[in-house]
């Protein structure tokens, strides 16, 4: 279905405000997929995000700006959602023994055991959700994307 019948409007539009509508509709139908994964966890995607990138820190700690840097919605309050991941035990806070105003965060064996029940999850719903496109497409898309940001 083409954007125009999506958001139900008769006015022609400029590619440009269609393109960014269309990434801005896309971006949520995405979003809410996965987001519906998460909930029967507890967890928000920024909570996934976090753990995620603690998992990809191989048993090493990573500080809060550590966190921060590599956070898809960078927006985040970084510090709250650590905390509520203390909270259920997904993570851990310590004071670095050689540096007290060094903080550093793990991630913990519950919060390790949560990823791998949703790596099969996502997985599947990345591929769901993408469906319509053939691998060539998703090459496409993906340059297309990652030269919009321009983040060389």
């Amino acid at each position: 279905m083409k954007i125009e019948e999506v958001i139900k409007t008769r006015q022609p539009m400029e590619v440009a405000t269609k393109t960014v509508i269309n990434l801005m509709y896309t971006s949520r139908v995405v979003e809410e997929a996965v987001t519906s994964i998460f909930k029967e966890y507890n967890l928000t995607n920024q909570q996934y995000n976090v753990l995620r990138i603690l998992r990809g820190q191989k048993n090493k700690p990573a500080n809060l700006s550590t966190l921060q840097e590599r956070m898809i919605d960078r927006s985040s309050n970084t510090t709250r959602l650590v905390d509520k991941l203390i909270q259920k035990k997904l993570v851990t806070r310590n004071v670095c023994p050689d540096n007290r105003r060094k903080v550093e965060i793990s991630i913990t064996e519950t919060g390790l055991d949560i990823l791998e029940k949703l790596d099969p999850i996502t997985s599947q719903t990345n591929k769901d959700v993408l469906q319509n496109l053939n691998s060539e497409e998703l090459k496409t898309l993906n340059n297309l994307l990652d030269k919009l940001r321009n983040d060389e």
